[in-house]
């Protein structure tokens, strides 16, 4: 952590524990076909970038997944299987994050979307009493309010920019390896969150 004056993070998968999996089966079950091949941890295709870049709303989305099934199903099963995909906040990562913020300008910087964000919100207040992720960070990011997503490098840029950051005093840290080369490329340091690494084992774990 020498020189690093801010940390911007992701959050499913670095501080919510989110199951990538869960969704294609209750996709499945619900009577779409070949989930693998429109959604998956490395690859999903336009349905979701537009839904995850804020250019379509959830009755857009819930529509089209209608349309992709064949079937009549309802409003609330599609966006049930969509948020399955979010699991639990562990208390001691957003204690972590309370204590980064007495020494660092901290950020969040999510590709996410309207319908998630109700649900993590709403699991956040039940775990530990906070209506929205603002009040644990200086500013946050989320890619269907700013019409980016991550790897583009736009929208590193507009966080550095917009908060008068300088890259090598800035460390990112990401599970997703092409968002991990894209900071990368514009100077950031950065920390991959691989496969059973975890916030407070491993990057933040106290002695």
């Amino acid at each position: 952590m020498k020189g690093i004056k801010n940390i911007i993070f992701d959050l499913g998968g670095v501080i919510l524990n989110i199951d990538y999996e869960l969704p294609q089966k209750e996709f499945k079950k619900l009577g779409v076909q070949h989930v693998e091949d429109i959604y998956s941890k490395s690859n999903q295709n336009k349905l979701f970038d537009d839904l995850e870049t804020g250019k379509i709303n959830e009755a857009q989305f819930v529509e089209q997944v209608q349309k992709l099934s064949g079937k009549n199903i309802s409003h609330q099963s599609i966006v049930d299987a969509w948020n399955s995909i979010i699991l639990d906040f562990p208390l001691r990562r957003l204690q972590i994050l309370e204590q980064l913020q007495l020494h660092y300008k901290t950020f969040l910087l999510s590709n996410t979307n309207e319908i998630h964000e109700k649900c993590f919100n709403t699991l956040l207040q039940k775990t530990c009493g906070y209506p929205t992720l603002a009040m644990l960070f200086d500013r946050i990011y989320l890619s269907h309010r700013v019409g980016l997503r991550k790897p583009n490098p736009e929208i590193f840029k507009l966080v550095l920019e917009q908060n008068n950051l300088l890259p090598y005093e800035t460390l990112f840290i990401d599970d997703s390896i092409q968002h991990i080369e894209s900071a990368s490329s514009l100077g950031l340091q950065v920390i991959h969150v691989k496969d059973n690494m975890t916030m407070e084992e491993n990057i933040f774990k106290v002695p």
